[in-house]
C-alpha cells in the first residue's frame, strides 16, 4: 500500500522513486529490484531450512537463475529489494543520524521520531492485538510504529533490548535494529528461509547487548 501511495503522489514507478529519492542520494549503488548481470558473481544464493534429514538445507534460489537476475516488472513495496551490507548500513546510519547522511536529507528528524513511536491503539503491544500469522518480531513487549517494530518492555519481550529501539527483519532471516539510547546499529544478513527457521535474531541481540560494558 505505501509503495503504491509513493507512486501516486510522485507520479513515478516505485523503482524510480526509490532510486531518485533514497538510493542515489545515499550512495546505495548496489540496491534495487534486480541484480545486474555484471554483479551476479557477488549475489548470494538462498536456502531453505529442512527440519529433518541430511543435508539440513536445500538450495532454493541459485544466483545465475534467480528471479532477481531476470527483467523485473513488478516493484513490490512490501519486499523485493536486494542489497549489500555496505548499502544497508548506509541506510541504517541515515536513520540513526536523524534522517540524513553525508549531506543528504532523506526524511525530517521529527517525522522519523513519529515513525519510531508505538502507534498501536492505547499504546498496547502486538500481543494485545490478538494478531495471527507469522511475524518478523516477538509479540509480547513489542509495539509497532510507522514501518518499524518498536521495543517497549524488555521483561515482557524476554529478549535483550532498550526501550525505543526500532527494528525489522527480512524473509531470509536478515535483521537490523537501531537503539537511540545506546547510539547503536546492528545489521545481520544471511540467506535462510523461512525467517523463523532459527532464533538468530534473539541470539544476535544477546551477543550485541552482552558486549556493551560501559
Amino acid at each position: 500500500m505505501v509503495g503504491h501511495l509513493c507512486e501516486i503522489f510522485s507520479g513515478q514507478p516505485l523503482d524510480r522513486f526509490l532510486s531518485e529519492r533514497i538510493l542515489q542520494p545515499l550512495g546505495m549503488v548496489d540496491t534495487g529490484f534486480q541484480v545486474p548481470q555484471e554483479s551476479l558473481g557477488r549475489f548470494a544464493a538462498n536456502y531453505r531450512y529442512l527440519s529433518s534429514g541430511t543435508p539440513a538445507y536445500e538450495l532454493i534460489d541459485e544466483p545465475s537463475n534467480s528471479a532477481y537476475a531476470k527483467n523485473v516488472t513488478y516493484f513490490s513495496g512490501a519486499g523485493g529489494l536486494v542489497s549489500t551490507a555496505a548499502d544497508y548500513l548506509r541506510f541504517c546510519k541515515m536513520l540513526a543520524n536523524g534522517g540524513s547522511l553525508d549531506g543528504a536529507q532523506i526524511i525530517g528528524p521529527r517525522t522519523l521520531r513519529l515513525m519510531t513511536l508505538n502507534h498501536l491503539p492505547g499504546g498496547v503491544d502486538i500481543a494485545a492485538m490478538n494478531a495471527d500469522g507469522p511475524t518478523e518480531t516477538a509479540r509480547d513487549g513489542v509495539g509497532f510504529g510507522l514501518g518499524f517494530a518498536v521495543h517497549l518492555d524488555t521483561a515482557k519481550a524476554q529478549t535483550q533490548g532498550m526501550p525505543g529501539e526500532y527494528y525489522w527483519g527480512g524473509a531470509a532471516s536478515t535483521a537490523f535494529f537501531i537503539s537511540p539510547a545506546e547510539d547503536l546499529i546492528a545489521l545481520f544478513l544471511t540467506q535462510l528461509m523461512p525467517s523463523s527457521s532459527y532464533p538468530v535474531r534473539r541470539q544476535l541481540r544477546a551477543a550485541v547487548y552482552g558486549a556493551i560494558i560501559d
